[in-house]
């Protein structure tokens, strides 16, 4: 018999697993509908000229092809893949539906899929949780992607994380100094991975690219010139003087950007300028974001940024654009390993059990009762003796027992077990529901 496993980068969420992603994206989606985005949802799969040509060399690699049917597919050809990320399927949405009213502000989750290789908190299929501003050029709604993810972690919990905030036309001024403009994309795709394989990494994919030692130089000496620990404002300040007037445009959107999150609530040590965040994917053309923790270090756990060009390329029509998304697999990553998730419980708040076969009917009325009155409620379907009732309840981590043996079902009544206290008492169904929904004093 061959081996039976999960294709490699995919995962099962048991029960447990799955109480915990439900309770990250059921606060995330709280936060995201206070702001006012509304809820949208696209197929996995789309066309593959709708995917290819968005994401760069490397993401254009990374896509999941899907071979045609019949003959076509014989011979490798493909005409559809699983979506890379949410944003270009919401660009192919705006430019099929052009009768909706702009802005448009809309939420997603949703899984996407890379054909990445798998590592800690990286996965090959992965929720996403975006937000999207669409129709406006407004400072102030890239002030909210930054401000959405700050209240969606701290709703979560967490206080050691900080936004890292960039511009496209910072670096393309940074790579015109350079004397490079030529190779801006491949000056951008290495310095994306700087965080990962450092400055001599960096310096080896630029002379892989063709990018010249001494423009190397040159940029590293402008980076010096916004140390990283530097506070926002200084670094801007400084780094303005080196850059040509698009770039100084650039930063005056950033001190902008700044300025309208710190009215919105986001704490001026919880964002920070940094020149080194390129973020790879090619649509990006203004503000760019990214967000990591401080402890323990994962990567980035939040990314986005302003695409203004990338509506256009479907439509026709140019439709500026900015959003943010949250990684969902690599917060609840960080939230197991520093303890951060509450007692989740079970969800099941009853457990129900008949200690006879003619006590199943009593027990399942017994059970309808409870769940009319909105309370989660498992049944046992078989009979089982007291010892084992106990241990299966303890294992589930129920907070309620009912049970009914023959002298409650002669009676219409059921045994209400409180498993905290261990207190057992003998009443209606109708009582036992007003009992488990008082509230804890």
């Amino acid at each position: 018999m061959s081996k039976v496993s999960t294709a490699r980068g995919m995962r099962d969420f048991l029960p447990a697993d799955m109480r915990r992603r439900q309770w990250v994206i059921g606060r995330v989606r709280a936060v995201f509908e206070r702001y006012g985005f509304e809820p949208l949802q696209t197929p996995a799969l789309e066309r593959i000229e709708t995917l290819t040509g968005k994401y760069g060399e490397e993401g254009n690699q990374l896509l999941f092809r899907v071979l045609k049917r019949g003959e076509g597919g014989a011979r490798g050809e493909t005409d559809m893949g699983l979506r890379y990320d949410l944003t270009v399927p919401l660009a192919r949405v705006m430019a099929t539906n052009q009768q909706l009213p702009t802005p448009f502000r809309r939420y997603q989750v949703q899984p996407v899929w890379r054909a990445d290789r798998p590592a800690r908190g990286r996965f090959r299929e992965f929720l996403q949780c975006d937000v999207d501003t669409v129709g406006s050029t407004s400072p102030v709604a890239d002030a909210e992607c930054l401000a959405v993810v700050h209240d969606a972690l701290v709703e979560l919990g967490f206080t050691g994380f900080r936004i890292r905030l960039n511009h496209r036309e910072i670096l393309r001024s940074m790579v015109e100094r350079m004397g490079v403009p030529e190779l801006e994309g491949q000056v951008l795709v290495a310095l994306d991975k700087l965080d990962k394989i450092g400055r001599e990494g960096v310096e080896r994919e630029f002379a892989a690219r063709g990018v010249p030692a001494e423009a190397a130089v040159e940029l590293w000496r402008l980076l010096a010139c916004a140390p990283a620990d530097a506070s926002s404002e200084q670094g801007l300040e400084v780094l303005a003087a080196e850059l040509n007037d698009t770039g100084q445009q650039a930063v005056a959107n950033l001190r902008r950007v700044l300025a309208l999150a710190d009215q919105l609530g986001v704490p001026a040590s919880h964002v920070r300028f940094d020149p080194t965040l390129a973020r790879g994917l090619d649509y990006y053309t203004g503000a760019v974001f990214e967000t990591v923790v401080l402890e323990p270090n994962i990567g980035s756990i939040s990314g986005g940024g302003r695409y203004d060009d990338l509506v256009g390329m479907f439509s026709g029509r140019p439709l500026p654009a900015v959003g943010v998304s949250l990684g969902i697999e690599r917060i609840l990553v960080v939230m197991d390993e520093l303890g951060m998730f509450p007692d989740l419980g079970s969800g099941v708040q009853v457990m129900v059990v008949a200690l006879g076969d003619d006590e199943i009917p009593a027990a399942l009325a017994a059970a309808a009762v409870l769940r009319a009155a909105g309370i989660s409620v498992q049944v046992s379907p078989e009979p089982m003796r007291f010892k084992k009732i106990m241990k299966a309840a303890g294992r589930m981590a129920v907070p309620w027992l009912v049970l009914l043996g023959d002298q409650e079902r002669q009676a219409g009544m059921v045994a209400l077990r409180d498993m905290t206290t261990r207190e057992q008492v003998v009443v209606t169904s109708a009582d036992a529901a007003e009992r488990i929904l008082e509230p804890v004093v």
